[in-house]
């Protein structure tokens, strides 16, 4: 009798954690970025007009499309390596706006091609179920003929009432790490 009420215990426990992961937090809507709440911002972000994201979600999807409205940054070019593939070398730096990114939500690599390189992008939900890890690394060749790898982790939460979104980045770059938090409001 211990034994089966140990098992059925332990079952359960496992449905209740299996049912928390497959459960993301919904992120869909138009997101706009509060500088003033933000820490860390690029000079293309920190100079724009208005930065918004676009999340789009399904039960199995989620993408981002990051906008970025007026303002400054280095010349096209500027960052000596040509940019990742997909947008953002020509555009204000190594971690330029980058197009739609989207990632699987059952925890399944995306890869691709795009531009000059190859993609990778995983979604992770941490076991709280509270925050969505989004991991994008893009691997091209650069100017000068070597293989370069730009690295962005975003980890994306929500407030309770939903109204804000807050981003985490850390970006891994040639030109070394990179700290960063976003604030978006709905």
């Amino acid at each position: 009798m211990r034994k089966l009420l140990f098992a059925f215990g332990l079952t359960s426990a496992l449905v209740f954690a299996l049912a928390v992961h497959a459960a993301a937090p919904n992120f869909a809507g138009t997101w706009t970025l509060d500088k003033s709440k933000s820490q860390g911002l690029s000079q293309r972000v920190q100079n724009a007009e208005s930065v918004s994201w676009v999340i789009t979600q399904t039960d199995k999807e989620i993408t981002v499309e990051e906008k970025i409205q007026g303002g400054g940054g280095p010349p096209a070019g500027a960052s000596g390596a040509g940019g990742p593939p997909g947008g953002g070398g020509g555009r204000g730096g190594m971690m330029g706006p980058m197009g739609p990114r989207s990632y699987n939500l059952d925890g399944s690599e995306t890869t691709g091609e795009a531009g000059r390189g190859k993609f990778a992008r995983k979604a992770t939900l941490s076991s709280d179920g509270k925050t969505l890890e989004l991991v994008n690394k893009n691997m091209f060749t650069g100017q000068d003929g070597n293989e370069i790898t730009v690295t962005s982790t975003d980890k994306l939460s929500l407030s309770a009432d939903g109204k804000v979104l807050t981003v985490a980045r850390h970006s891994e770059t040639p030109r070394g790490a990179q700290d960063s938090t976003m604030v978006f409001n709905k």
